[in-house]
């Protein structure tokens, strides 16, 4: 029986016990430390800005960016935007680390060529005890819906859940092909990708892009999706300070000058934010990463005792679910940025994986990390750099991930916005040693139907 997309009824059709899907992908191998086959390879900040299909889409939707987040036809397109055209090994959900707080009532907007911006910022001990009444899903309006109406917290909740089973509806899950399936489509079917898209159209695929969802898939034959979450010190310092800070100072004077607000606010922060990954993975997740952009800004000693505690708490609450993917917790990722003094404290924080950005060097950092699985950490400058550049860079950074137990190929911070998409997917193409993906890239993409 070979894999098939859709049966006759359009539903996702098993695959034998035993077949392509008995292996798990290899971005699953290497969270868990073992080598897979190949060295599985995703990008933050894949699905967004930098694809001219994903600027299609905002532009059709006409909506601000926190809003999309929202329209789950909307979210899972721009989710898998990436992965068929980079054929990367995951896909990683649409969303902001803001959108819990706006799910839980805090005011807050994303300001183009600033970022977020609160409506108010919470630096005293009564403004945090207004804050931390606040719950997950209780916002009386979280945004506005797709239809134009006003969404609230429990119906934001709804919409994330639903955006993740969209996408995993064509990712596939271990014995059930997702949609657009390589082997066994239908001659002549012409099956929607997840539905409609933000414009209310039917989205089918072209050749080129179900070439990426197979490269995706690989031997496994279905593709991870990753949830994610914003570290508790990363949220505080936005809502301490209001808006992005170089130094963060009103976060980490709270920290000092009132231990029990500090607390207080990291704990609800650490529930938040976890709560938020364990609905993803709940609704499908197969794994989670946990972005804290600014604990590079604190001293090991402050990090210790006021910060890792929290996030040990998030990646707590998120293990509490069990990923319907894969029926058990999601073994989880943790990044920070500009963090080289702080990688045994992120080790200790009970992450299966650590991320390192470009700053650190991978091989010191695989060799104090020890035991642990490690993850990036290409200079995203070199995206646009001549390609005999950038393919030295590439091996340099595969040769370093030797020396851990295994290596999730990554960026050591986002994609930029001006990455031309063609060179992500020749990065895809050299990490997997596979001439005919970097044929495929050369050729160019041919858009989304």
């Amino acid at each position: 029986m070979s894999i098939s997309a859709q049966n006759s009824a359009g539903a996702e059709a098993p695959v034998e016990p035993g077949g392509p899907r008995a292996q798990e992908p290899a971005l699953l191998q290497a969270l868990a430390g073992r080598r897979p086959a190949r060295t599985p390879v995703w990008f933050m900040r894949q699905a967004g800005r930098s694809l001219p299909e994903y600027r299609a889409l905002r532009e059709r939707a006409g909506a601000s960016m926190l809003d999309v987040c929202l329209w789950p036809q909307a979210a899972a397109q721009a989710t898998l935007q990436p992965v068929r055209r980079h054929g990367v090994d995951a896909a990683v959900l649409f969303s902001d680390i803001m959108v819990p707080l706006r799910l839980a009532g805090v005011e807050v907007r994303i300001e183009p060529g600033v970022g977020p911006v609160l409506g108010a910022p919470v630096r005293d001990a009564a403004q945090v005890a207004r804050v931390v009444a606040r719950r997950f899903g209780d916002a009386e309006r979280a945004g506005t819906g797709a239809d134009g109406g006003a969404l609230d917290g429990a119906a934001g909740v709804a919409a994330v859940e639903a955006a993740v089973r969209a996408v995993v509806a064509e990712l596939g899950s271990p014995g059930h092909a997702g949609r657009h399936a390589e082997h066994g489509a239908r001659p002549g079917a012409d099956p929607e990708a997840c539905g409609d898209d933000a414009g209310g159209r039917s989205t089918s695929l072209t050749p080129r892009a179900r070439a990426g969802l197979a490269q995706s898939r690989g031997e496994a034959a279905w593709t991870p999706l990753l949830g994610f979450g914003g570290a508790p010190f990363t949220l505080v310092a936005y809502l301490a300070e209001g808006r992005p800070s170089r130094d963060h100072l009103a976060a980490r004077t709270l920290m000092h000058a009132d231990p029990a607000a500090w607390e207080a606010l990291m704990t609800w922060a650490a529930r938040l934010t976890g709560q938020f990954m364990a609905t993803q993975v709940r609704a499908g997740a197969a794994a989670v990463q946990l972005f804290d952009s600014w604990a590079g800004s604190l001293p090991a000693v402050d990090y210790r005792a006021k910060v890792a505690p929290y996030s040990a708490l998030a990646l707590d609450v998120a293990r509490d679910a069990v990923s319907a993917t894969t029926g058990r917790p999601a073994p989880a990722i943790h990044f920070a940025t500009r963090a080289e003094h702080l990688l045994p404290e992120l080790h200790r924080t009970g992450a299966d994986v650590v991320g390192v950005d470009e700053c650190s060097d991978l091989g010191e950092a695989s060799r104090r990390l020890g035991d642990r699985p490690v993850q990036g950490n290409l200079n995203p400058a070199l995206l646009g750099a001549p390609w005999e550049v950038l393919a030295r860079g590439v091996d340099a950074c595969l040769e370093a991930g030797r020396a851990a137990p295994a290596h999730v190929f990554n960026l050591g911070h986002g994609v930029p916005p001006t990455t031309a998409p063609d060179v992500l997917t020749r990065v895809v193409a050299r990490v997997h040693g596979s001439t005919d993906w970097e044929d495929a890239a050369l050729a160019g993409w041919d858009g989304e139907a």
